[in-house]
């Protein structure tokens, strides 16, 4: 019997080994776009055609190395992100991407999360309705209704950052009520039961019983619509008025000049610092999102 025992843990630790092996190789193969785009970025055009995989080749060549010795590669790269700030004013973008995407996510999480617990709560056909409803909006494809939905933007005046807002919380709601309504499903009723008792208004029991116990699920819900939201082209392209308020991704697509002309530097350097924020939330917030998911789809 212990001999079965340790063959079963060699085999385990073997197996293991191949896994993590094999899982490393994909998580490479995965992130080596990234890597590649990173890469580019600090290089002159011509290399990021002639050779995009060579290091050496960053951002200096025989020509460069006549009239700027003393600047390293790495300096010389940054002309790329100099280039990039000035041609698509990427701090501008940045304001507009970044109090769209906070604004929707805020919006979203907070409606959603309050429908999820009435839907969940109250047994009636009207939240049956609603409920199918959102799921509806989950199955939909965007391309059947974005004509449709850009004629309506410009008829009521949502045609700016504020209302493309509510634009995002009628398509991110599907999603997000289905993930709230499972994990609301796992809470105890005696819980909300007792705060009424307390003396709790029903508002009070959602913001100071249900919405923190809901902490998992709204990081979860936070992070996958704030990287659908920051890197969405498609919905403000059709909804905002791109000649007066331009999100990142817009920007980025206007770095296509005439005759199809594109400073391929620029563009690797604007993808990256348009990245970077989105990367650095989701490392914060990542140890949430396994649990979230999964508290979220018990009784789906």
């Amino acid at each position: 019997m212990a001999k079965a025992n340790e063959v079963s843990a060699v085999r385990k630790a073997k197996h293991g080994w191949l896994l993590t092996l094999f899982f490393s190789i994909l998580s490479f193969v995965w992130i080596s776009p990234i890597l590649i785009v990173i890469l580019n970025s600090f290089k002159k055009k011509a290399y990021i055609f002639k050779d995009p995989f060579n290091i050496s080749s960053v951002a200096f060549d025989k020509g460069f190395d006549r009239w700027a010795k003393g600047i390293s590669k790495a300096a010389a790269g940054m002309l790329n992100y100099q280039n990039a700030l000035k041609k698509t004013n990427f701090f501008q973008s940045f304001e507009y991407s970044l109090f769209i995407t906070v604004g929707s996510v805020l919006v979203i999480l907070l409606c959603t999360s309050m429908c999820a617990w009435y839907i969940t709560r109250v047994h009636t056909k009207v939240t049956k309705a609603i409920y199918l409803l959102c799921l509806f909006s989950m199955i939909v494809p965007f391309q059947m209704v974005m004509f449709t939905l850009s004629k309506f933007a410009n008829i009521l005046h949502l045609s700016n950052p504020v209302g493309i807002i509510v634009v995002y919380l009628g398509f991110g709601a599907g999603l997000a009520v289905f993930m709230f309504t499972g994990f609301v499903k796992t809470i105890s009723l005696e819980i909300e039961e007792a705060a009424m008792i307390d003396g709790c208004t029903p508002l009070q029991t959602f913001f100071r019983v249900i919405f923190p116990i809901l902490k998992p699920t709204t990081i979860t819900i936070a992070i996958l619509e704030s990287m659908w939201v920051w890197n969405d082209y498609l919905l403000p392209s059709l909804v905002l008025n791109i000649n007066k308020y331009r999100t990142i991704p817009i920007a980025v697509q206007f770095l296509k000049q005439s005759h199809g002309q594109i400073d391929w530097g620029a563009m690797m350097a604007v993808l990256v610092m348009a990245i970077i924020p989105i990367v650095i939330f989701y490392i914060i917030c990542q140890k949430y999102i396994i649990e979230g998911v999964l508290a979220g789809a018990v009784k789906g």
